[in-house]
């Protein structure tokens, strides 16, 4: 019988379930968790209470964020799972690689060059495996994109127009806990964009070369309440008659999860998962745009807004040989936020090509069950099961994980300076 991985994973907040649950649940025979790691007990606490309710389990041992390295040496994982808050990815990558084990990581890898210098150096110096988790990679839809690409359906690539759309729910929500502040997620630009810009290498096989960016917090925060009418009178909303009857308002005593993750855990750590989104303290922007020359020499312009009615994305390619547009709706905007943590999302995608010089037609592919029409899925797959050959090379690694944070990492400094950014001059390979 072949051994079981050892899995250890650090950061027990909204996300940590879809990989613990993995490992414990669907991947049970050939992985095994060992221990869990956060900065407050009370989350750890939840975690395992999931384990012996749901699944029958034993409670694991817990470690604080300060006995990280404890936790190592005593449990002895194979692999450790970084789920924690953007800033602190760095910290437990290069020490988990040091120590001797691989890293499984979410996005983004980092959140500045110089975090990203530090997990490049470690990577080099340990010859440990760093992946990251791009399950955007893995969407049938995306996947499809890819391919029709490399078949040279619309000859070489040599413009992109990429434009993102968060609604009212999703989108605010990054405006209302840590994400809110640049320090502790690198902004829109490198916590969700990572995505986008990822998808951008993957497809067209280019890394960013120069970048330029214009960006600015245009719709949230306080000043833009004021001028806009929105409700401003309120700090946090769960439990607050001023935030009643506000759309944009998270009461998390109406969400049993959210409750128990945040809510019940603010004794410890003092963290407000529930904070007024047009008040003070946001210094991230909300209105993005970007232009990105590649190494291909193709020509990138990426749109993101974060309150729009509707959640999804548009992209164009003009190829030598003609077009790809594509769309994808995730999700329509709704009138409270009690419900983030669903799965209900209906993606209605179309991908079309228009030849050079031949009639336009639409291309079938397969939505599957699962999370990102059967990309999440496919993503646990790979990580814990028993991943086929991919000629789509789907697999992502460190350097997948920095070429994708390099982008907005630039952007962000562009958006500083007012001047286009060389890749090359963040980060020495």
């Amino acid at each position: 019988m072949n051994k079981k991985i050892k899995y250890a994973q650090v950061g027990l907040g909204s996300r940590s379930n879809f990989f613990y649950e993995s490992i414990i649940g669907k991947y049970k025979d050939k992985s095994e968790l060992v221990a869990f790691c956060d900065t407050n007990q009370t989350r750890m606490n939840y975690a395992n209470s999931v384990l012996m309710d749901k699944y029958n389990l034993k409670a694991l041992p817990t470690y604080s964020s300060d006995n990280f390295e404890e936790m190592i040496k005593n449990e002895k994982p194979d692999i450790i799972v970084v789920t924690s808050i953007d800033r602190t990815h760095d910290k437990y990558i290069v020490k988990a690689m040091e120590l001797g084990c691989d890293v499984i990581t979410e996005k983004p890898l980092t959140i500045n060059e110089c975090k990203a210098q530090k997990i490049l150096n470690t990577v080099k110096n340990t010859g440990r495996k760093l992946r990251v988790t791009f399950n955007y990679r893995y969407s049938p839809y995306n996947s499809k994109i890819k391919e029709l690409i490399d078949n040279n359906t619309i000859g070489k690539v040599n413009s992109i127009h990429f434009e993102w759309l968060l609604n009212t729910s999703h989108g605010a929500d990054y405006f209302r806990r840590w994400h809110r502040d640049k320090k502790n997620s690198g902004g829109l630009l490198v916590h969700k964009s990572t995505h986008h810009f990822d998808l951008i290498n993957f497809w067209i096989s280019s890394t960013p070369k120069t970048v330029f960016s214009m960006g600015d917090l245009m719709f949230y925060g306080k000043e833009n309440a004021e001028e806009n009418g929105f409700n401003s009178k309120y700090y946090r909303a769960s439990n607050n008659p001023l935030a009643a009857n506000d759309h944009f308002a998270l009461d998390m005593t109406k969400n049993e999860r959210l409750k128990a993750l945040y809510l019940d855990a603010e004794h410890e750590d003092g963290y407000l998962r529930d904070q007024n989104v047009f008040g003070d303290g946001i210094n991230i922007e909300d209105t993005i745009g970007v232009l990105v020359k590649y190494k291909n020499n193709a020509i990138l312009t990426y749109s993101l807004n974060a309150y729009t009615p509707y959640e999804g994305y548009k992209i164009c390619f003009n190829g030598t040989k003609g077009r790809i547009e594509a769309t994808s709706l995730e999700q329509e905007s709704r009138m409270t936020n009690v419900d983030l943590f669903h799965d209900s999302k209906k993606i209605i995608s179309e991908i079309k090509v228009f030849p050079m010089f031949g009639k336009e037609y639409n291309v079938d592919f397969e939505m599957k069950e699962g999370g990102h029409g059967g990309g999440d899925p496919a993503l646990l797959e790979d990580l814990f099961g028993t991943p086929k050959p991919d000629p789509l090379n789907r697999a992502a690694s460190h350097y997948d994980g920095l070429m994708s944070i390099l982008t907005g990492i630039a952007a962000n400094k562009s958006i500083n300076t007012g001047n286009p950014i060389d890749i090359d001059t963040l980060l020495k390979f």
